[in-house]
């Protein structure tokens, strides 16, 4: 349970309508056989539900991040797992707020339509982790085409996706003023450029989440594909990772009650000693404390997405609402596996896999550290630490 008390109550309903359809012997499969969910993310696709974000002239919704939190919430809350299909909302920002009509209207229908997927975005490096400004990979301008060279890596989906958003060092650092200058952002045809100058290595983890490792060897892309201007694209990319952090925090919410659904029913049931587990305080605290941490982080989460939708300065509050959701999910993870014991471990009990997938965010797609180093600096004006 989770008080319920925003207008949202329709889009949660209907969600979890189309989720019923993929139970948790569906997402326990697919873990199993470290697929992807391609059915789930169909109906999803065709329930207009990926292009939440597209505006209704390219045959989209025309929704908000506050909407498109709540659709990947209610994703991770009915025991799926956003990570399959998140990366279509996050992105969408980048070529919404920056491309060109041109861009527009050749690739938002289709994307709508689901003739096309738009869920890969390739920014980090192996040598440069979140430190963007440093990254190595390069676009050189040659007569109607750019030139790639480089390597990225953690790059999801990639497999499972048409497009992908590419940053790219245009100016080298050395001939910059400001470390954040000098990079511009790409649209890949993913089917043109994989095994033509890109190649694909896939990285086996921990969950089951496509993701790899990519080489670019004097990759060409055609010049229009540029989006907005060349030298601006990390100014651009800042969109596209706040967005990316308040549905990871939305999507942590949605891991936490699941989480705090499950261990209370169970511990309601379960009786030791001749009574229910769950009628030891020790037992309560920890879950009645998770669910409260969950509350307060889904405000914040609605303050970030409020912010981005007004087109207002959200950094502070992105991060501060993945941060909150993502320590609150793994609270209510290590409540609901403790007080399975040994069932908890059980693969039928779907809690070893759900607490697989969350432990995922505190370490991406932010790690929290570097979460509390932006809030000391740029919130609490510390001198910078690193």
């Amino acid at each position: 349970m989770h008080i319920e008390n925003d207008s949202y109550q329709d889009i949660r309903d209907a969600i979890r309508d189309l989720c019923s359809q993929f139970p948790a012997d569906y997402f326990r499969r697919i873990d199993e056989e470290r697929g992807y969910p391609e059915q789930f993310v169909d109906a999803l696709t065709r329930a207009g539900w990926l292009a939440a974000l597209i505006p209704q002239e390219y045959g989209g919704s025309g929704l908000g991040l506050t909407e498109a939190s709540v659709v990947m919430e209610e994703i991770n809350r009915c025991g799926g797992n956003s990570g399959a299909c998140h990366g279509q909302m996050y992105n969408m920002g980048t070529l919404l707020r920056h491309g060109s009509d041109e861009q527009k209207n050749r690739y938002l229908p289709r994307i709508a339509s689901g003739d096309l997927r738009l869920q890969s975005m390739g920014v980090t490096e192996p040598t440069t982790g979140t430190d963007t400004t440093s990254i190595k990979t390069t676009a050189q301008r040659n007569g109607d085409r750019y030139v790639i060279n480089g390597q990225k890596v953690w790059i999801s989906r990639v497999q499972h996706s048409d497009l992908m958003i590419l940053l790219a060092r245009t100016t080298p650092l050395a001939e910059v003023g400001r470390k954040s200058e000098g990079m511009s952002i790409f649209l890949v045809d993913l089917h043109e450029a994989i095994g033509h100058g890109m190649t694909v290595q896939p990285i086996r983890n921990m969950v089951n989440h496509e993701t790899n490792e990519l080489f670019f060897d004097n990759l060409e892309i055609p010049a229009e594909n540029l989006i907005g201007e060349e030298g601006k694209g990390f100014r651009y990319i800042l969109d596209g990772l706040n967005a990316e952090r308040a549905l990871i925090a939305a999507e942590c919410i949605g891991d936490g009650y699941w989480f705090v659904d499950k261990v209370t029913e169970y511990t309601k049931q379960r009786v030791v000693f001749g009574r229910p587990i769950g009628q030891n305080q020790g037992v309560q605290f920890p879950i009645a404390r998770a669910f409260v941490n969950i509350e307060a982080a889904s405000l914040m989460r609605y303050k970030a997405c409020e912010r981005f939708d007004a087109r207002q300065p959200c950094g502070a509050q992105a991060n501060m609402a993945k941060l909150l959701a993502a320590d609150a999910s793994w609270e209510a993870a290590n409540a609901c596996l403790q007080f399975h014991g040994g069932f908890g471990f059980a693969a039928e009990y779907d809690v070893e896999r759900k607490f697989r997938e969350t432990r995922l965010y505190q370490v991406a797609p932010i790690s929290t550290n570097l979460i509390l180093s932006y809030v000391a600096e740029h919130i609490l004006e510390f001198p910078r630490s690193f």
